[in-house]
């Protein structure tokens, strides 16, 4: 993955700043995933640099520090995260254990090319460039981000023999593109700032330089859950007129 070179300034910038810990891009030997926002968590130090032994603890005091997550969010993603490790009773993951397809990784990402056609947790910028085709506002909404999802799912089925995005991926899915409003954006409101998610995606590194900070209040699950609901409920493409007339004309009538 390409990552930008940074100035003097922009690395004195980041270093002032008590929220944001120093970026450094991966090294040769340094573990990375399919998830941008883990990675850009261990690219900044939040998360170990080189990947491996993410424990609770290290999670916990990491997406606290980085995120302003609260330990029991912290922790009730340490437990989804930690199938991915085979070792029976692990006690840690990895972020290349995260690579491992159609357990948390996924078709139809909006930042990586499915497992199927090559490499699944580098940044793919073709990939991507088809996911902003939607975004097609300043201010990103709900509406805009689901859009950008079913448009992957569509082109990734129509392309990929061997598709699969289960009921439990679409509940996992709805969080990952959540997840842009719940770290830079207005989580009331379902907004974020276009500009500063192209760059977290394309650079894997929390945008400070655009203006960013840290959320002040402390993010919960209660939070998770309501901006995961407002991207479920975008994701339908029923209107509610349409809910409407279909309870009223059970026919197989009209136009398709």
């Amino acid at each position: 993955m390409k990552f930008s070179i940074l100035s003097t300034a922009l690395v004195a910038l980041a270093s002032a700043n008590p929220h944001h810990g120093q970026w450094r891009p991966a090294g040769a030997d340094d573990f990375r995933g399919p998830c941008p926002m883990m990675n850009t968590l261990a690219n900044h130090g939040f998360l170990p640099h080189d990947g491996r032994n993410l424990t609770r603890q290290a999670v916990i005091d990491g997406l606290g520090a980085g995120l302003n997550f609260n330990a029991s969010l912290a922790s009730l993603m340490f437990d989804m995260a930690i199938v991915v490790n085979p070792e029976p009773n692990a006690t840690y993951f990895t972020l290349d254990q995260l690579n491992q397809h159609n357990v948390l990784e996924h078709d139809a990402s909006l930042s990586r090319t499915d497992a199927y056609f090559g490499n699944n947790h580098i940044f793919n910028a073709s990939i991507f460039a088809t996911t902003k085709k939607y975004w097609t506002a300043p201010i990103l909404d709900a509406k805009q981000l689901a859009n950008s999802k079913l448009a992957r799912q569509i082109e990734s089925r129509a392309h990929n023999p061997t598709y699969t995005f289960t009921s439990s991926v679409e509940q996992f899915s709805l969080g990952e593109i959540a997840a842009p409003i719940i770290a830079f954006g207005d989580m009331q409101h379902g907004k974020v700032n276009r500009t500063l998610v192209e760059y977290f995606f394309e650079h894997e590194r929390l945008p400070t330089e655009l203006g960013w900070t840290r959320r002040e209040e402390v993010v919960s699950i209660m939070d998770i859950l309501g901006v995961t609901q407002m991207i479920s409920n975008a994701s339908s493409l029923i209107t509610g007129e349409g809910r409407a007339d279909r309870r009223r004309n059970l026919h197989f009538g009209g136009s398709h």
